[in-house]
């Protein structure tokens, strides 16, 4: 027990050294506020429609189990999985694809499996934590650059060169904290220059950018230049789960290395079905992406001129409020007037570079943008 009590002590200690230094976190609920801050970017997640898609799916397969029973080299695989990962793949214009339970096991599958010690592996100083974890957990060398700086990553290129193992470069298409794009078009250029693998997080451009929400490497027709794309099922799309896409050689590797896959249970029938549900609807629905931007040109238009705001083209808006106790104030204004916004704190970000994180929906009403747009004036001036 005295072991048991010195745990905690110090588990006790590390909270309240994270609450003196405005960084500790806090589980919240929606309460009925307007939504500014779900990835429900196309309200797909609240969708009758969808809803009832998904109904009619499962109703055409009675007797569907609750669970997968088991991994999918076990007893969790089905032939209904595969022709999702088949249907997808077509439709990012990719060879073949592999589902994993989240985007964050896939990202840890892919990174941890495919780089090795020796290799490198070059990442955006911004990329997601779950690409940082998956390449820790490979053993390579792992280089940042500046973020969207082809620059900084052309010389972190010709360091890695010097090494004698292979060289991966990791970005997001949009990043998930500021909204911005990677410029792609250059990067797959150094990617070629210096003999590297190209791979792409899509999971925020997924059913926004492209043709019914393809992403932004087929919209820059940049295919066959990636090595590996990720897209998620849990933001646009708003189910669960995520897929890698590439060549069918990397698939039959992660069915085979990729520890997340292997050792873990598949998702369940239900699951799988409302992912081929939200795809189905993103193709019928032609004009999603239109309206979207039609909200995100409505919220630049208004934002001109707030402090702190670099008005983004996709849904994903920040406005920066340096410090954790005054982004949290902010947050806590808008809040208390009705609007779900959610403060992004150090250490998630950089200190000095903390935001207000805002979400832009096809549900949010202009009545809705204009009020947030007025509000942000008046508690940033």
């Amino acid at each position: 027990m005295q072991t048991l009590d010195s745990i905690h002590r110090h588990l006790e200690q590390k909270l309240r050294e994270r609450f003196s230094e405005n960084k500790y976190r806090r589980l919240s609920c929606n309460s009925g506020m307007a939504d500014f801050c779900s990835n429900d970017y196309l309200g797909f997640a609240r969708s009758p429609a969808l809803q009832a898609k998904i109904r009619d799916e499962l109703g055409k397969h009675p007797g569907y189990p609750a669970g997968a029973t088991g991994s999918r080299l076990l007893s969790g695989n089905s032939t209904y999985a595969e022709h999702l990962e088949e249907e997808i793949a077509l439709f990012h214009h990719a060879q073949a694809g592999l589902i994993f339970n989240s985007g964050y096991a896939a990202n840890l599958g892919l990174f941890s499996a495919i780089a090795r010690r020796g290799d490198t592996v070059i990442c955006d100083e911004l990329a997601h934590a779950s690409i940082i974890d998956g390449i820790r957990l490979s053993g390579a060398n792992r280089y940042t650059f500046s973020h969207n700086d082809t620059g900084s990553l052309e010389q972190k290129l010709k360091q890695a060169e010097k090494g004698p193992g292979r060289i991966f470069i990791a970005v997001e298409s949009i990043y998930s904290m500021d909204g911005d794009k990677a410029p792609l078009e250059k990067i797959t250029s150094l990617t070629e220059k210096h003999n590297a693998a190209l791979i792409v997080d899509e999971a925020h451009a997924g059913g926004i950018f492209g043709k019914n929400g393809r992403g932004l490497v087929p919209l820059w027709g940049l295919e066959e230049q990636v090595f590996a794309r990720i897209y998620t099922f849990g933001k646009a799309l708003g189910s669960h789960g995520a897929i890698i896409t590439g060549s069918k050689t990397l698939k039959d590797y992660l069915v085979n290395f990729a520890r997340p896959l292997i050792y873990t249970t598949a998702l369940p029938f239900h699951n799988l079905a409302s992912i081929k549900c939200a795809y189905e609807l993103l193709i019928d629905r032609t004009g999603l992406q239109k309206e979207l931007d039609a909200k995100i040109a409505l919220f630049k238009t208004l934002a001109k001129g707030i402090r702190g705001i670099i008005p983004m083209d996709g849904p994903i808006q920040t406005v920066t409020v340096p410090g954790n106790k005054a982004v949290r104030e902010a947050a806590g204004q808008l809040q208390a007037s009705g609007l779900d916004v959610r403060p992004i704190l150090s250490p998630t970000v950089p200190e000095g570079k903390e935001r207000i994180r805002i979400c832009l929906h096809l549900y949010n009403t202009e009545e809705e943008i204009k009020k947030l747009t007025g509000l942000l004036t008046t508690i940033l001036t």
